[in-house]
């Protein structure tokens, strides 16, 4: 099992901006597909925005697109998203998982490893 850890999460105004972080120990790791995904308060985890296992390909959710950037660093070990004109509905625990392979990067159900979350909250 890969050991993935977020950071980068915090309380900002809404029209903010936040990148959150997620590192792995693992070498072997970084040519991963990696995900984020968030979980509201009472809401199923939905997906947020993903990327392949070179970077060259990038997915992202309606409620994020144009707002969301994900990239990653295979250097650092390190898969990034950037968050602008942040919303108060985007509040959330934001997990990252990675995997292998996926042909599904939206379903949680491709990922067999996950970060612990960071809480993201977005005053308005």
């Amino acid at each position: 099992q890969v050991h993935l850890v977020e950071s980068g999460g915090g309380v900002v105004q809404a029209g903010g901006s936040l990148r959150l972080s997620c590192t792995t120990s693992e070498r072997s790791a970084t040519n991963y597909a990696t995900a984020w995904f968030r979980q509201a308060p009472k809401n199923e985890r939905e997906f947020v925005a993903a990327i392949n296992w070179n970077g060259q390909s990038t997915f992202y959710a309606d409620s994020v697109k144009g707002r969301f950037t994900i990239s990653k660093d295979s250097a650092k070990n390190t898969a990034y998203l950037q968050m602008n004109n942040l919303k108060p509905e985007d509040t959330a625990v934001y997990y990252c998982a990675t995997t292998p392979v996926t042909w599904k990067p939206s379903l949680p159900s491709e990922y067999n490893n996950w970060g612990q979350g960071t809480q993201v909250t977005v005053s308005s």
